[in-house]
């Protein structure tokens, strides 16, 4: 079996489940946080909604620095509506499927830079990548995210199983 023919079915399911995070996102609140260092909500959405755009980067590119040295820095996305938000996921989700399933084992067992300023943050295979650096890192803020959205009173989707405000669907 073809690496990507792993990759896409785990994609497709965790996309899947932040989706219905991201939809429940509230609007008007965008700077509210649970702690003064914490990611405000509209950041913490956008970054979810960035996240899956890195994968077509990843597999058409053999490095990136997201911060390079004298360029000006970069604008991260930031919910504004959640029309928005699932638009720009909608988007990177569906760009990043297209360059998983376009990509043979040779390409994927390529390695990936990335850096920011000039200094390497890590180099990975780009198959690692989209599971460590974009799955993982999707499941990581969706968790963050879920507990955003208990706090303010808004019911948390089920996602690998029943949550406290939903059975399975």
């Amino acid at each position: 079996m073809a690496i990507r023919d792993g990759l896409l079915p785990e994609f497709a399911h965790e996309m899947a489940v932040t989706r219905k995070a991201l939809e429940r996102v509230p609007e008007g609140n965008p700077d509210w946080a649970p702690h003064p260092r914490s990611m405000k909500l509209g950041r913490l959405a956008g970054h979810l909604a960035e996240l899956p755009g890195l994968i077509s980067t990843a597999l058409s590119q053999e490095s990136l620095d997201f911060r390079p040295p004298g360029a000006p820095p970069r604008v991260p996305f930031v919910m504004s509506t959640r029309e928005g938000l699932l638009q720009t996921f909608d988007k990177n989700v569906s760009v990043a499927s297209a360059a998983i399933a376009g990509m043979d084992d040779a390409g994927l067992m390529k390695t990936f830079t990335l850096s920011a300023g000039g200094k390497q943050i890590f180099a990975l295979l780009r198959a690692a990548v989209v599971r460590s650096f974009v799955l993982n890192h999707v499941i990581h803020h969706r968790g963050q995210l879920t507990v955003y959205l208990r706090m303010n009173e808004v019911p948390v989707p089920s996602i690998y199983g029943p949550s406290a405000d939903e059975g399975l669907l």
